[in-house]
């Protein structure tokens, strides 16, 4: 498990951005547009229900209001897109900036999705991350910060950053089924109407209620976020037979 502070989704290196995070005070970028977001979810709707078969267990389990992060295990491209269809709320997805490529570039960010270099601490993407749960959002993170085997073996501690600077609770998710097989009409994509499951967990706390930002306090988050996906994780494959 990779549990450095300093290494996160939002970046290599995660840094409190010194612009304001709050909803109505950033300088870097305005809050990602959570009716864009209503809109991505609606279209993410019809295209995971008429391509693939999604079986949704435990999407009771979002808070119905407020910030919530939902993290979410990646072993398929189309993870991100699904979990955005049958999430009960609109998601703002933290997404590599080489997906924001042509016509996608302005569509994934009309539709409420955060563009993030991977490579430098991004303090733009950052500062759009907290303004969303600043703003009562839903964030969503591959908290495996790249595409793998979607075990949440190795974390990265950007999630732990955000959970603990924004007091959010995190929804573990697993989508299971995208990477079992491939298609035969499109090769990149898992065979159409096939099942997929998305399981929710149950939501929980990062941080150990000290309200500290230590890189120490950071370092114990990320193994305690580590067990928690690993457990739901461990429970979704049961409860799914996969």
């Amino acid at each position: 498990m990779r549990g450095h502070p300093g290494r996160g989704e939002a970046g290599r290196q995660v840094t409190a951005p010194k612009a304001s995070t709050g909803p109505t005070g950033s300088t870097a970028q305005t809050v990602a547009s959570e009716r864009g977001a209503e809109v991505g979810r609606r279209i993410g709707v019809g295209l995971m229900y008429g391509l693939w078969k999604p079986r949704v267990l435990g999407s009771w389990k979002v808070p119905a209001a407020g910030p919530v992060i939902l993290a979410v295990n990646h072993s398929h491209g189309v993870d991100g897109p699904m979990v955005m269809g049958v999430a009960p709320r609109p998601t703002h997805f933290l997404i590599k900036k080489e997906a924001f490529v042509g016509p996608l570039d302005p569509f994934l960010l009309r539709i409420g999705q955060l563009k993030v270099d991977r490579s430098v601490a991004d303090r733009t993407a950052i500062t759009g991350a907290l303004d969303v749960l600043a703003a009562g959002g839903v964030l969503g993170i591959f908290p495996e910060g790249t595409r793998g085997e979607g075990d949440f073996a190795s974390l990265r501690a950007g999630l732990a950053y955000f959970a603990v600077r924004s007091g959010a609770p995190i929804v573990p998710v697993a989508v299971l089924g995208t990477a079992e097989k491939s298609g035969r009409l499109i090769k990149a994509l898992p065979p159409l109407r096939s099942r997929v499951d998305v399981v929710f967990g149950d939501p929980f706390d990062a941080g150990d209620g000290s309200g500290r930002r230590t890189r120490k306090a950071l370092d114990e988050a990320t193994e305690r976020i580590q067990k928690q996906l690993a457990a739901h994780l461990d429970d979704a494959r049961r409860l799914t037979g996969r």
